[in-house]
């Protein structure tokens, strides 16, 4: 998966307004109709490969909602390469407590990992509530 802020040249602590003035910069760098007649046809394709890489990344950070989707995801895909991952269950293999409409496990260090029923579609990694141990929802 690609790193749309990198592509910017951004961080994810950059505002709408920062990300938008990158992306401009550098969509007018590379846009194909900015481009001079003299470049070879090889360099021509890679520039312009560059502007769709860079449409893109703006089509998904420039929005809210799309940003909030790939954050969360760049947020869990860290969290499979830096945190141990304890076991993977199903929803099923998990208590269901109507009261507070949420799923848990009893971790092994006496904490309790916890999905509430809204979250489902959108988790699957949880963290214990005590420890550093994460589980993974299958």
């Amino acid at each position: 998966q690609k790193d749309w802020y990198k592509i910017l040249g951004a961080k994810p602590s950059d505002s709408l307004a920062e990300l938008k003035r990158k992306y401009q910069k550098l969509a007018l760098l590379y846009h194909p109709d900015k481009q001079q007649a003299d470049v070879p046809a090889g360099e021509v394709e890679e520039r312009v490969q560059r502007f769709i890489e860079i449409d893109q990344a703006w089509k998904i950070l420039g929005n809210e909602e799309t940003k909030k989707e790939y954050d969360l995801q760049q947020r869990e895909d860290n969290l499979t390469n830096e945190w141990p991952l304890h076991a993977q269950i199903s929803l099923e293999d998990m208590s269901w407590n109507e009261d507070e409409q949420c799923y848990t496990l009893s971790c092994r260090c006496g904490g309790n990992y916890s999905v509430f029923k809204s979250e489902t579609k959108d988790i699957s990694l949880v963290c214990c509530d005590t420890c550093s141990l994460v589980i993974e929802i299958l």
